[in-house]
Formats: structure tokens, sequence, C-alpha cells
């Protein structure tokens, strides 16, 4: 185990990974869209649903509780309407299928929604919304993980995270990509600080026996709150109605959990949707009317302590272009945790520098 975080090229990672994936037995491009999925997560500054995911979905892969070939059926069952079953098979790549439906029907009738269960934790939400963004159209995404969230008034669990993802084109800015939990942090990050023994900010979780707590652990094996109290809570029931119930998922208690079950399938479900912008009106005067709002919303003025204002997306679209030259920091629990499973399949992990490679 490194005894320090080290850079990783984004290239190199993303190989790496698309060969740990193929050697558990996923189809040489299920695996690539899997390795994409994670890296893209750490490359927007979402280390939670990166890299660190390969552990956990290659030992459900091994184990037979997700699906290495799936037979991925879909239905069209109206002309903005296609249903997905996804036979187990990873997230990544049952929600890459959903997103591709969604956006062939919006060419076709300017609207698309796929909707899909039978699937399985598949990463970031922006991964899928922003592949309508090349179309120009807007894209939508919203999926339902395994319980780990306080509903509003209780101290147990009776939701996931419950994230989800909106993606809009503009002219001369970049994207607008909103993605967000329904929590006040993803639950990945109290794993994460739990794993390198950590502490969190109060206000993230409650402990098992429902009091506010600082210490990772004990939030880990409790629940985190939903942010903005009962707000937060509203759109996470929502989140799970468009994905779990409306898919035929599994939804609330019945979505199994990624870490603890490794007899059942997850059975998760995803919400996916693009939207034509052309429908309305040229793409070109759409994104002018983009820029002129965000160029308004830009002009407000700054609180005390900010030098910009900034518009969803722009973090982490500056996160990933600073990661693209320096490579991916990987902290040391997540690189020990990586060659434990690459290095019994003759996977050499890549090269690394302790400093940015640019």
């Amino acid at each position: 185990m490194t005894a320090h975080p080290i850079y990783v090229d984004v290239e190199a990672l993303q190989t790496f990974t698309q060969r740990v994936f193929a050697a558990v037995g996923l189809p040489d491009e299920d695996a690539r869209q899997v390795a994409e999925n994670l890296v893209h997560a750490d490359l927007r500054g979402h280390a939670a649903h990166g890299v660190t995911r390969i552990q956990i979905y290659t030992e459900r892969v091994k184990r037979g509780v997700v699906s290495a070939r799936p037979d991925i059926k879909v239905e069209r069952t109206a002309p903005t309407v296609a249903l997905v079953d996804g036979d187990n098979g990873s997230g990544a790549v049952v929600g890459n299928v959903a997103m591709r439906e969604a956006i062939a029907l919006a060419k076709e009738s300017g609207v698309g929604i796929g909707v899909a269960r039978r699937s399985n934790h598949n990463g970031s939400c922006s991964y899928f919304a922003m592949q309508a963004l090349p179309h120009g159209f807007m894209g939508f995404s919203a999926t339902n993980p395994p319980l780990s969230m306080a509903v509003w008034g209780s101290r147990g669990r009776g939701l996931g995270t419950n994230p989800f993802a909106v993606a809009i084109p503009a002219g001369r800015h970049p994207a607008l990509v909103v993605d967000m939990s329904s929590s006040v942090v993803a639950r990945g990050k109290v794993v994460e600080a739990a794993k390198r023994g950590e502490s969190i900010p109060e206000g993230w979780a409650l402990d098992p026996d429902g009091n506010p707590t600082t210490d990772a652990k004990a939030g880990e094996a409790g629940v985190v709150l939903p942010f903005a109290g009962p707000k937060g809570s509203a759109i996470a029931v929502l989140v799970d109605v468009f994905s779990g119930v409306l898919s035929g998922a599994a939804f609330g208690a019945l979505v199994n959990n990624l870490y603890a079950d490794f007899t059942n399938p997850q059975d998760n479900g995803h919400f996916v949707a693009a939207i034509d912008v052309s429908r309305f009106m040229a793409t070109s005067d759409f994104g002018d009317r983009m820029d002129q709002m965000i160029d308004m919303l830009k002009a407000a003025p700054k609180a005390k302590g900010f030098e910009e204002i900034l518009m969803p997306g722009e973090p982490e679209l500056r996160k990933e272009e600073e990661l693209r030259r320096t490579g991916i920091l990987l902290p040391p629990n997540v690189v020990a945790e990586i060659k434990e499973v690459s290095d019994p399949l003759g996977i050499p992990f890549p090269e690394a520098s302790d400093r940015p490679l640019a």
C-alpha cells in the first residue's frame, strides 16, 4: 500500500479499468462503458462514484449477483417511450441502453423517455444526462440506490440518496449540468471518510440511535440526511417514483444493498430523458438565450468571500480539465483496494507519480 496519494494518467486509468472488467467476464464494449462511467465520476470530482467502486462492482460480478453478459431487451411502447429490461446487467451498461433509446426517440419525436428495471448501481447520473449534449438536446437522468437516508421526520433508513442529473446545452458558455443526490452529501463520501478514519461535518448523518454524529463510521452505520430537510426528502420520493415505481424496478426498502447482499440482485431502476430543443426554437436561438440568462446570473452582485459566480457544472468542468492535465489523484486506500482485484488477475496497475503529471 502506498503511503501517500498518487497521480494516474486518465487514459491509462481508463484502459486499466476496462481490462479489469473484461477479465472478470464483461464483453469488451461493456467493460469500456463501465470503466468510462467510473473515470467520468473521478474526473468530475465525484470520487465516491469513481474507480473506488472497482472492488465492489467486480466482486458482485464474480459472485454472480450481477450478470456479466446480460440479455438486455428494449420495448418501445409509444413514439416517445422505451422500456428497458436490464437482465441484471451492470448499471452503466443498462443505463447507456436506456439513454441511447431516449436520444433516438427524441430525434424522431422531439422527446424521448427511457425507463429501466432489473439493473444495478449505475454511478454518476451526469454520465448519462450529458450524453444528450452532443446532439444539442437536454438530458435528464435519475436512479434509486438502496436505503441509506432518513425520510424527513424519521431516524431510520427509508430512502436511497436518490440522485438525479440535468444537462442543458448553451452557446458560448459551457453546458449547464446539475448532478446531485437528494441528501446533504452523497453517502459514498461518508463511506470513503470511514475507510480513511476521518471525521465528517456535523449535519451530514445520524448514528444508528438517531443522534447527530461527526464519526464517519457511526454515520456509515446510521443514515445520511436529506438536503434542506423536507424538500430533499420530497425530491428523493419523486426520484424513487420515476426510477423505481414507474419502471417496474424495486423501490424503497425493496432495492437490495450493494455492499451487504451478495445473494439477490439489486433491481435498481433508472429514468432518463432527452429533449430536442430545436422542436421549440432554432438551436442557435436557444443557445443565445441560455447565454443571456447565464450572463445575467454571473453579473449579480457577489456576496462577501466570493470572487466569481459559477453555474452548475462549471466547478466539475474545471476539475475535469485540471485532472486531464495532472492525472487523477487516488488515495492510498483506494489504490490498495484496486490492486487486491487487479493483481490476482495479472493486470498491472498503471504507472503513477506522487506529483502532478503536468
